[in-house]
Parts: C-alpha cells; structure tokens; sequence
C-alpha cells in the first residue's frame, strides 16, 4: 500500500479540486470566476497523472517479482540485478507522509467556508486611491443596486455628493462594533481569497436591532453623511436603513475590485 502512497495523494488532492470547481460553485469561495478552467484542467492532470503513476508502478512491481523469482542457479550479475530492485522497491518512504492525505481528504470531504467576519476584522480601513473629486452620476431609479466598495467610494470621497437624496440598496454579511453598532461587511478580491480586503458599511435605524454576526442580509436605505470628506472621521461610511431583509449567502461572496 505504501507504494501507491503518492498516486493516493495525487488522486485526491486532484478530485478535491475538480469537485469544488468542475462539479459545484465552490471555487468561488477562493478565487475568481475566470479562473475555473485553469483549477479544472489541474485537477483533471492530477487525477490522471496518479493513475498513470499507479500503472507504471505495478508493472515496475511485477516486474521485480519476475526477477527474484528466478532460481539461484542465475548468475551472479541477473541475482545483483533483481536484489537491487527488490531494495529499490522497499524504499517507499516514511509513514508520516501519509498524514499529507489529510489536507486533501479535508477539501474533498469538507471545504472550508468563505472568508467572513473573523477576516474583515482583521482588515484596517480601507482608503480609495483616487482621494477626493466628483464622480460619474448613479443610474436613474430608485432604490439603485450599488456594491459596498462602490457605496463607500462615493460617501468617503465624492465632492459631488452623488448620493444625496438616493435610495440604495446592498448585499452583504453581518459584522458587530461596540455599543450595539453593526456593519453590512463585504470582502473584495483581486485574484483569490488570499488578497481579500474589507469594505463596510455601519448600519442605523433598523428596527428589528442587529441581526446575528455571519448572517446575510439586503439592507436599503440611504446614506448618513459624516465627518469630512477624505478623513478619517468619514469613515466607515453610514446608512440609515429602511428595511433589511435575510438573504442566502451569493454563490459567489466577494466583490471584485
């Protein structure tokens, strides 16, 4: 079983990527959407480069034994020969290396979860690089659909107040501040979940209090200017809620910068 170890690892850790990436949307838990082919190419040449290891090493197995079998009255150069693979064979390497299954075994089994409020906590302000200036008009209608990164962008640092007098409307997960504040929490991605960063914003006026840390929810209402443009006293951004609304988690949590 020991020599098969390496083909086991390599077939494992290859299903695991295809199953979160070729038969479900996990991936997107990690990484963004435009990289799905290339997980699913590299889980399908792991699979199959396990199998061919397997295949080879059998028949490299069954050919040591056709070599050993021969009788001692070989010579001495086909006995040296047949000793030397029947050693070569017996190095299959330590058993704690089996314990690199695990890790595999775990994504296969039990993927982890998206990134949530443990991660945005742990993330300090964000500040848009653009500083201060006017930005483009939001779209006619009301209430407008906006990102939290976009919503931000616009309360912090928009010299034209675009926001004024608009009804918006955001998705994201439940984060909890001191003395009973709550942020809508959302966590951007570049490339994969590894780059995440936080956009927030905190959360007034909702009637029913602040829903349970992790939950997602669909909060509309419309923006609570504060502080200074540009400073930190903007910061985070504010929304004075109408109504809140429980959703489901989107198949894909991260909103792309």
């Amino acid at each position: 079983m020991r020599r098969y170890g390496p083909c086991l690892l390599l077939v494992l850790v290859g299903a695991a990527v295809l199953r979160i990436s070729l038969f479900s949307e996990l991936y997107l838990r990690y990484v963004q959407e435009g990289l799905r082919p290339y997980l699913v190419v590299s889980g399908g040449v792991l699979v199959l480069l396990g199998a061919a290891m397997a295949v080879a090493g059998r028949g490299g197995r069954e050919a040591v034994e056709t070599v050993e079998g021969r009788g001692e009255g070989e010579d001495n150069e086909a006995g040296a020969y047949g000793h030397g693979l029947g050693h070569d064979h017996g190095a299959a390497g330590p058993r704690i290396a089996w314990l690199l299954t695990l890790p595999a075994l775990a994504l296969l089994l039990f993927p982890p979860p998206a990134l949530g409020s443990y991660s945005a906590e742990r993330e300090a302000a964000q500040r848009a690089a653009q500083g201060v200036g006017a930005f483009p008009a939001l779209p006619a209608g009301d209430p407008v659909e906006l990102t939290l990164g976009a919503f931000g962008s616009r309360a912090i640092y928009d010299s034209g107040h675009s926001l004024k007098g608009r009804t918006v409307r955001m998705t994201g997960f439940v984060t909890h501040g001191d003395d009973g504040t709550w942020y809508l929490t959302r966590l951007s991605v570049t490339c994969c979940a590894a780059d995440a960063t936080t956009s927030k914003v905190e959360v007034r006026g909702a009637t029913d209090g602040a829903p349970p840390v992790d939950t997602w929810v669909t909060v509309t209402g419309t923006w609570h200017p504060e502080g200074e443009l540009g400073t930190d006293s903007a910061w985070p951004p504010v929304v004075d809620a109408s109504a809140v609304r429980l959703v489901r988690q989107p198949a894909d949590p991260y909103e792309k910068r």
